[in-house]
Protein backbone atom coordinates (compact mmCIF):
# COMPACT_ATOMS: atom_id res chain seq x y z
CA UNK A 1 0.00 0.00 0.00
CA UNK A 2 2.83 2.39 0.82
CA UNK A 3 4.49 1.82 -2.54
CA UNK A 4 1.22 2.75 -4.26
CA UNK A 5 1.09 5.99 -2.25
CA UNK A 6 4.68 6.82 -3.20
CA UNK A 7 3.82 6.28 -6.89
CA UNK A 8 0.81 8.56 -6.50
CA UNK A 9 3.03 11.22 -4.89
CA UNK A 10 5.40 10.93 -7.86
CA UNK A 11 2.54 11.35 -10.33
CA UNK A 12 1.23 14.39 -8.45
CA UNK A 13 4.69 15.98 -8.36
CA UNK A 14 5.08 15.34 -12.10
CA UNK A 15 1.72 16.93 -12.92
CA UNK A 16 2.45 19.86 -10.59
CA UNK A 17 5.85 20.46 -12.19
CA UNK A 18 4.27 20.45 -15.65
CA UNK A 19 1.64 22.97 -14.58
CA UNK A 20 4.12 25.24 -12.78
CA UNK A 21 6.27 25.44 -15.92
CA UNK A 22 3.35 26.57 -18.11
CA UNK A 23 2.67 30.13 -19.28
CA UNK A 24 -0.72 30.70 -17.64
CA UNK A 25 -0.85 32.13 -14.13
CA UNK A 26 -3.90 30.04 -13.23
CA UNK A 27 -2.06 26.86 -14.24
CA UNK A 28 0.89 27.88 -12.06
CA UNK A 29 -1.45 28.39 -9.09
CA UNK A 30 -3.15 25.02 -9.66
CA UNK A 31 0.30 23.45 -9.96
CA UNK A 32 1.36 24.83 -6.58
CA UNK A 33 -1.88 23.55 -5.04
CA UNK A 34 -1.31 20.06 -6.48
CA UNK A 35 2.30 20.13 -5.28
CA UNK A 36 1.15 20.96 -1.75
CA UNK A 37 -1.31 18.03 -1.90
CA UNK A 38 1.56 15.77 -2.96
CA UNK A 39 3.57 16.93 0.07
CA UNK A 40 0.58 16.24 2.35
CA UNK A 41 0.28 12.74 0.95
CA UNK A 42 4.03 12.22 1.33
CA UNK A 43 3.90 13.26 4.98
CA UNK A 44 1.00 10.89 5.58
CA UNK A 45 2.81 8.04 3.87
CA UNK A 46 6.07 8.60 5.73
CA UNK A 47 4.21 8.91 9.04
CA UNK A 48 2.57 5.57 8.41
CA UNK A 49 -0.59 4.07 9.87
CA UNK A 50 -0.03 3.03 13.45
CA UNK A 51 -2.68 1.27 15.44
CA UNK A 52 -3.08 1.94 19.12
CA UNK A 53 -5.13 3.74 21.70
CA UNK A 54 -5.41 7.41 22.51
CA UNK A 55 -2.53 8.71 24.70
CA UNK A 56 -4.33 9.72 27.91
CA UNK A 57 -2.73 10.38 31.25
CA UNK A 58 -3.76 8.27 34.22
CA UNK A 59 -4.49 5.11 32.27
CA UNK A 60 -2.46 1.96 32.02
CA UNK A 61 0.54 2.16 29.71
CA UNK A 62 -0.52 0.74 26.37
CA UNK A 63 0.75 1.24 22.86
CA UNK A 64 -0.58 4.56 21.62
CA UNK A 65 -0.81 6.33 18.31
CA UNK A 66 1.42 9.32 17.60
CA UNK A 67 -0.73 12.21 16.35
CA UNK A 68 2.17 14.37 15.16
CA UNK A 69 1.98 13.44 11.42
CA UNK A 70 -1.73 14.25 11.33
CA UNK A 71 -1.15 17.54 13.15
CA UNK A 72 1.60 18.49 10.69
CA UNK A 73 -0.62 17.65 7.73
CA UNK A 74 -3.53 19.64 9.13
CA UNK A 75 -1.27 22.66 9.63
CA UNK A 76 0.14 22.28 6.11
CA UNK A 77 -3.37 22.06 4.64
CA UNK A 78 -4.42 25.31 6.32
CA UNK A 79 -1.26 27.10 5.19
CA UNK A 80 -1.51 25.86 1.60
CA UNK A 81 -5.18 26.86 1.44
CA UNK A 82 -4.30 30.38 2.60
CA UNK A 83 -1.43 30.66 0.11
CA UNK A 84 -3.63 29.38 -2.74
CA UNK A 85 -6.40 31.86 -1.86
CA UNK A 86 -3.87 34.71 -1.73
CA UNK A 87 -2.39 33.73 -5.10
CA UNK A 88 -5.86 33.54 -6.66
CA UNK A 89 -6.66 37.05 -5.43
CA UNK A 90 -3.35 38.32 -6.82
CA UNK A 91 -4.01 36.62 -10.16
CA UNK A 92 -7.50 38.12 -10.36
CA UNK A 93 -6.16 41.60 -9.61
CA UNK A 94 -3.36 41.13 -12.12
CA UNK A 95 -5.87 40.07 -14.77
CA UNK A 96 -8.01 43.15 -14.07
CA UNK A 97 -4.99 45.46 -14.32
CA UNK A 98 -3.30 43.89 -17.37
CA UNK A 99 -6.08 42.05 -19.19
CA UNK A 100 -4.10 38.82 -19.55
CA UNK A 101 -2.79 35.93 -17.48
CA UNK A 102 -0.01 34.95 -19.90
CA UNK A 103 3.36 35.18 -18.18
CA UNK A 104 5.19 35.91 -21.46
CA UNK A 105 3.03 38.96 -22.13
CA UNK A 106 3.43 40.17 -18.56
CA UNK A 107 7.23 40.01 -18.81
CA UNK A 108 7.48 43.35 -20.59
CA UNK A 109 8.75 44.27 -24.02
CA UNK A 110 11.97 42.99 -25.52
CA UNK A 111 13.67 46.45 -25.59
CA UNK A 112 13.50 46.98 -21.81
Amino acid sequence: MESLMIVLVGILVTVATYLILSRSVIRVIVGTAILSHAVHLLLLTVGGLKKGSVPLLGQAAAPFTDALPQALILTAIVISFAVTAFLLVLAYRMYLMNGTDDLEELGGSSDE
